[in-house]
């Protein structure tokens, strides 16, 4: 019962990143079914996939692990605000020159990637991450203050926008020229042959007005910069970094490299497009594991002084599993239904989707396995985790894809997070044993593999009875997760009056 408040907490502070995150990539997500059906082929929505996966790299080394720096550093010393301008100074410094580089070379780039016909798109994306990188140590603030309900608002509204101009650009626009209509102020911001482009127009455009929401606490930096805080952030950072760029590779870099070993008579940027379709379906547990992280890295070193400390991680990862299964169920047990949000012509690729989405909340496990070499200060192990999952990536892509096409992406992705999760659980117990209760937590990830592997053994003709069979698979475990949990489950849902 003493764990109870603490683990109260973080399921509100949960609640409120997860509520409006759900909402922003519920938001986002309509964007998913909107490409794959107003783009005019796979392959268009093959290069947003494959420019993305380029982003996420990049943003990575903008923001070089300075958030989680910001909450270490903010944690240990009585004064947050000298933390806070420090690391917003190195974050926008480093910020510029990236912007200079890109603005100065953006053509040479843009060849050197193979989109030297559309090297307006990498000005684009790059003034995008520049922005984002801007934004990074503002909002890691706002989730050091626990302001959460201005970091969800500000995300909706990024996302808001973004939408709202895709709409416009993709949708609204070519309609009303289709209409016959014309005149200034169209022939000015829309150009029917850029197509695809207007996607990176739109997140421009989000990406900066999200900007312009931060004016004030940019305005900031004057609390003071200290070189000695920086030296010693940058130090605890750059392990970060480098992990950050293996869990990329793990994320993203099978995009990549699909463009790279298909075969030679295969449409790469169409594989890509598919594979990358289906990858989106499984953003529910991406979602569920993007809310608890928004919470749980604040919370690790808020309890790192509590004699429960210890026992309150423990608890967090065995029903961060439960609710991670349960996902995992919803979605696979439905993928009929899932599947329907992409067009038909990516419908060959479902197959990818319980894979990812097993290999994901492998993700999350290990995200909640991260908390000894956060609190010991050893990112470095970190580091090492992270780039043993990024040698199974590109291991398992390199050699398969040539035989498998995406579906070794897939596995790939699932066999890194496996090796990252037992590496981090075995060293972790030497420098910071934690009491997981780790029979259950086995017991019930075997569960969900066993429930979702007897989904597809037993088929039944007509999809109401095989709803109706899968409907039942899902209320037997969560009959058993009830009558398990349910003195938890009364305790949380207790009112505290």
């Amino acid at each position: 019962m003493n764990n109870l408040n603490p683990l109260k907490q973080l399921a509100g502070q949960t609640a409120v990143y997860g509520l409006s995150s759900v909402f922003a990539r519920l938001l986002n997500f309509l964007l998913v079914p909107f490409y794959t059906r107003i783009l005019t082929d796979t392959a268009e929505y093959g290069i947003v996939n494959e420019l993305y996966a380029y982003v996420a790299f990049i943003i990575v080394i903008l923001t070089y692990g300075m958030e989680t720096a910001f909450f270490r550093f903010s944690s240990k010393t009585d004064n947050p605000k000298i933390v806070y301008s420090t690391a917003l100074t190195s974050v926008t410094a480093t910020s510029f020159i990236f912007l200079a580089v890109i603005i100065l070379f953006y053509n040479d780039i843009a060849s050197i990637m193979g989109y030297g016909n559309n090297s307006s798109f990498v000005l684009l994306l790059g003034l995008v991450l520049g922005a984002d990188a801007l934004s990074s140590i503002p909002f890691a603030r706002l989730r050091h203050q626990g302001r959460a309900v201005r970091f969800a608002l500000i995300k909706l509204f990024n996302v808001c926008v973004n939408v709202f101009f895709n709409i416009f650009f993709l949708a609204f626009l070519p309609w009303i020229c289709s209409l016959g209509y014309s005149g200034w102020f169209i022939d000015l911001v829309y150009d029917p042959s850029f197509s695809v482009g207007y996607v990176f127009v739109s997140n421009l455009i989000a990406s900066s007005l999200t900007l312009c929401l931060f004016i004030k606490e940019i305005l900031k930096i004057r609390f003071g910069f200290s070189a000695a805080i920086l030296r010693s952030m940058l130090v605890y950072a750059f392990p970060l970094l480098i992990s950050g760029l293996a869990g990329t590779v793990n994320e993203f870099f099978d995009r990549i490299l699909l463009r790279y070993r298909l075969p030679e008579n295969v449409n790469v940027l169409e594989q890509i497009g598919i594979y990358g379709a289906n990858v989106k379906i499984a953003v529910l547990m991406i979602l569920f594991i993007q809310m608890f992280r928004y919470a749980f890295e604040p919370f690790i070193f808020s309890q790192e002084k509590n004699k429960s400390g210890k026992r309150l991680y423990a608890d967090v990862l065995y029903y961060f599993t439960i609710a991670g299964v349960f996902v995992f169920l919803v979605i696979t047990l439905y993928i009929d239904i899932f599947k329907q949000i992409i067009d038909t012509r990516y419908h060959e690729g479902v197959a990818v989707v319980p894979i990812i989405l097993y290999g994901n909340l492998l993700l999350g496990i290990y995200f909640n396995l991260s908390v000894w070499y956060k609190l010991k200060d050893k990112t470095v192990y970190g580091a090492i985790f992270a780039l043993c999952g990024a040698l199974v990536t590109i291991t398992i892509n390199w050699v398969f894809i040539p035989f498998y096409g995406y579906m070794a992406s897939a596995w790939g992705h699932l066999f890194a997070y496996l090796v990252m999760v037992l590496v981090s659980y075995f060293i972790g117990r030497r420098y910071y044993p934690v009491p997981y209760k780790v029979s259950a937590i086995l017991g019930y990830l075997g569960a969900g593999a066993v429930l979702f592997i007897i989904s597809q053994v037993v088929k039944f003709e007509g999809v109401f009875v095989q709803y109706a069979v899968n409907t039942v698979i899902l209320a037997i475990f969560t009959a058993f997760v009830a009558y398990r949990e349910h003195q938890f489950l009364r305790n949380l849902f207790k009112s505290d009056q």
